[in-house]
């Protein structure tokens, strides 16, 4: 089968996270979209529509006969099965949501399984990850044995919902899965003296530091350092906040770093609802929720002891630093803060980016620079 994840046109919807990806391959609960899809119909090959600027990182793949689904739509085992079954010409749909479609799609089928989670605002990834990262715990243990728990450990509730892949290691700490599971990917390490609630992802690779609390539902994706004080935020992959601060109901993209004692706040004094920029309307939007910190796109960065306002959206390769409270928007390619934003030069941002990143043993491909290009262009 070869399915494409059709960005169905939400790309600034949940910008600046997807300023550099597709919808589909947004990091949630435990797995992005592609990596589900994967999961659930193994023998499919998976690519994207998306925005024409990010082709040539994330092409689309035609094949004799493709299936369009929705990439907002986070798959569960029915609608696995229904995609599978598709007809030829026939379009998936869950009230006014289209789920899948194959060839001229003319043929409307009403899907009638489990529901599925549809994600349709940028805080929708953290407001619902407590729900898909329980259903990406089952999926990815179900039928299988964790590595043993090392018995230096104090945990409270259920420890069959603590789960550790091959190479996991957790010492000296207290895990909580009363409010839901808590996954330790391959060769992750959280250090001792940490404290985590459920449910909670740590991804491949990843190092929660210290002393750490963790407040669920927050998922640490592959390759990030964590510390201090984290609850209900998501980061993507890569990034780091290794050092006290607090971060909450946050959005981290990739290759981002938060200096020592950076604070987000998340509630604002008068506890009403917030606003927050939206790449969508280019202004200032109403969001209907109380709680919203930061969302910062990839490869951006913040000195330390930086302060964000409820609700501050930064964009790609952003250097923040500086006493105040920066802007609630910076602009992608943004270098400054509360006293004055500059450009941030298109080549210096392209060498801060692979500094960071050759530490890693990798660097910015072909796809990565027409990508920083168009942004750059167009901040």
């Amino acid at each position: 089968m070869n399915i494409i994840l059709h960005d169905n046109g939400l790309h600034l919807r949940f910008a600046p996270l997807t300023l550099t990806r597709p919808v589909g391959d947004l990091r949630m609960g435990i797995l992005t979209n592609t990596e589900r899809w994967a999961k659930w119909i193994p023998e499919a090959t998976i690519s994207f529509q998306t925005e024409a600027y990010l082709t040539k990182k994330f092409p689309r793949v035609e094949a004799q006969d493709n299936v369009e689904i929705n990439a907002a739509v986070i798959p569960n085992e029915e609608l696995a099965a229904a995609v599978v079954c598709l007809g030829e010409n026939e379009q998936l749909v869950m009230g006014e949501n289209w789920l899948a479609r194959r060839g001229n799609a003319s043929e409307k089928v009403q899907f009638t399984g489990q529901e599925p989670i549809v994600i349709n605002q940028r805080w929708d990834l953290y407001s619902l990850n407590d729900e898909v990262l329980v259903a990406d715990f089952f999926l990815l243990t179900g039928g299988r044995s964790s590595q043993p728990l090392s018995e230096t450990n104090t945990v409270i509730g259920n420890e069959a919902l603590i789960f550790l892949e091959e190479g996991a290691q957790v010492e000296a700490s207290i895990l909580n899965t009363t409010a839901g599971p808590i996954y330790i990917a391959n060769d992750a390490e959280i250090m001792e003296g940490c404290l985590v609630r459920g449910p909670f992802s740590l991804g491949e690779h990843a190092v929660l530091k210290m002393g750490a609390k963790i407040y669920g539902a927050t998922t640490i994706g592959p390759y990030c350092k964590v510390g201090g004080e984290v609850s209900n935020t998501l980061f993507q992959a890569y990034s780091n906040k290794g050092h006290d601060g607090f971060l909450g109901n946050s959005l981290v993209g990739e290759w981002c770093n938060f200096g020592a004692d950076s604070n987000t706040s998340n509630l604002k004094n008068n506890y009403s609802a917030v606003r927050t920029y939206s790449y969508e309307q280019q202004a200032e939007t109403e969001t209907g929720q109380q709680f919203m910190g930061v969302t910062m796109g990839d490869h951006s960065k913040c000195g330390i002891n930086t302060m964000f306002n409820t609700a501050t959206v930064v964009g790609v390769s952003c250097n923040i630093y500086g006493g105040g409270f920066p802007a609630k928007f910076l602009p992608s390619f943004s270098w400054g803060g509360a006293d004055e934003l500059v450009p941030f030069k298109l080549e210096k941002a392209i060498e801060a980016a692979n500094q960071m990143m050759r530490r890693r043993g990798l660097e910015l491909n072909e796809g990565d620079l027409a990508i920083f290009e168009e942004l750059s262009n167009n901040r």
